[in-house]
């Protein structure tokens, strides 16, 4: 049976080392990298199943990186970032990033998101249903083919994931933490930033004024809807 295979990279020996030793005794296979430079060879020349990516590290960086991935791949990401930098937390998951990880963390709590992540990406498909259409938008679930205006838009697995789920609900007001748990995974009830951020993202390609939705809806403090045809 095929390994799955995870590229870590990150400019710290002992983080890539850290990494590597769990990974590997859990089954892994992995591949490793200490600059962004060295990341994108390896990624062009192998075929990965998953990437943990350092958003702090000389030219390159982490962000440059992870763009670069996302140009050609819907590879699962998960990035690592520095405790009290939020804000590159928003960013990374702005430029495709499924998931992160702040430092220093535990062993469980990795494999808790590399699982997750992993389960996501693997997901078998429901059975067919028939493409929904509202107004210029059109969610083809068989095919997980989305389209404005005729025009097919790029979504990440995750971010189709949680568009499908509120699709499929519509007109049901979901909470926060149904839909983190839904799309995520039940470690994930309480991760708001998540669906914040990706909400902002799947506006911006798919309404067609982000800043007056016509099928996202928000309910403040409690969840989202999607418009009902």
């Amino acid at each position: 049976m095929k390994k799955t295979r995870i590229l870590v990279v990150d400019d710290e020996p002992e983080t890539i080392k850290y990494l590597s030793a769990n990974l590997r005794a859990r089954g892994y296979e992995v591949l490793t990298a200490e600059d962004g430079r060295t990341a994108l060879r390896v990624f062009q020349e192998s075929v990965v199943d998953l990437v943990i990516l350092d958003i702090m590290m000389p030219g390159p960086d982490g962000f440059e990186v992870c763009r670069a991935i996302r140009r050609q791949s819907d590879v699962p990401i998960i990035m690592l970032s520095a405790r009290g930098r939020e804000k590159d937390v928003v960013r990374a998951l702005d430029l495709g990033a499924d998931d992160y990880l702040t430092k220093p963390f535990g062993v469980e709590e990795m494999l808790a998101r590399v699982r997750a992540v992993l389960r996501r990406a693997v997901q078998a498909p429901a059975a067919p249903r028939p493409p929904l259409t509202i107004g210029e938008l059109t969610i083809d679930f068989a095919a997980q083919r989305v389209t404005v205006g005729g025009r097919e838009v790029r979504l990440t697995p995750t971010e189709y994931d949680l568009l499908a789920h509120l699709a499929l609900n519509a007109g049901r007001v979901l909470t926060h933490r149904t839909l983190l748990q839904a799309v995520w995974g039940p470690e994930y009830g309480d991760e708001t930033e998540y669906l914040w951020t990706y909400i902002r993202r799947l506006r911006r390609k798919i309404e067609p004024d982000p800043a007056r939705p016509r099928y996202i809806l928000t309910h403040p403090g409690v969840g989202y809807t999607f418009a009902d045809a």
